[in-house]
């Protein structure tokens, strides 16, 4: 739809695509002046728009699991509840990741995500025992930990979905 204000006319699906655009490339982690630069804009542009549309500072929440039958189902529960980070993984996505990757471009992205989860007030993690025990060890924040089985976990489990939203819910309780 174009309006016209003054003597400029606007494209006013250009600007809704472009904000699109923006909260996406933040979702996956781009900074401000990523953002900025890829749009064209400047970063200040990118800060202004985020402070007009927050509606809940907080804890950030992470929610990791894997191997998990359920992924995308347990994914848009935790999108719905405003969580920050997601990573969850069926066992073959999981053996996938593992197998694409030499041994340092595996060590390095791995340190890449335990460092981004390093920086989010609470991670929920579903996993076996003893990848639990293995995240809170990592991890200087605190750990929600889902059992999903002994370890090794060689196949995918289902997870309520109504339980992680339940937790996550119980979780931005404590915020209010």
């Amino acid at each position: 739809m174009l309006i016209r204000i003054g003597d400029k006319i606007i494209n006013q699906q250009k600007i809704f695509d472009t904000i699109e655009r923006m909260l996406i490339m933040r979702q996956q982690g781009l900074s401000q002046q990523e953002t900025a630069n890829q749009l064209g804009v400047d970063r200040t542009v990118i800060s202004r728009l985020e402070t007009l549309g927050e509606i809940r500072k907080g804890e950030q929440i992470a929610v990791v699991g894997f191997p998990v039958s359920n992924r995308e189902e347990l994914a848009a529960i935790a999108q719905e509840e405003g969580v920050d980070f997601i990573l969850l993984l069926t066992e073959h996505e999981r053996l996938q990741f593992v197998e694409e990757k030499g041994g340092a471009e595996l060590f390095n992205e791995i340190m890449q995500i335990i460092a981004r989860l390093r920086t989010y007030d609470v991670v929920i993690f579903m996993g076996s025992n003893m990848r639990i025990k293995l995240v809170e060890a990592l991890l200087d924040k605190e750990v929600i930990g889902i059992k999903i089985g002994e370890s090794p976990i060689a196949e995918d489990k289902y997870f309520n979905p109504m339980n992680l939203r339940n937790i996550i819910r119980c979780v931005k309780a404590r915020e209010a």
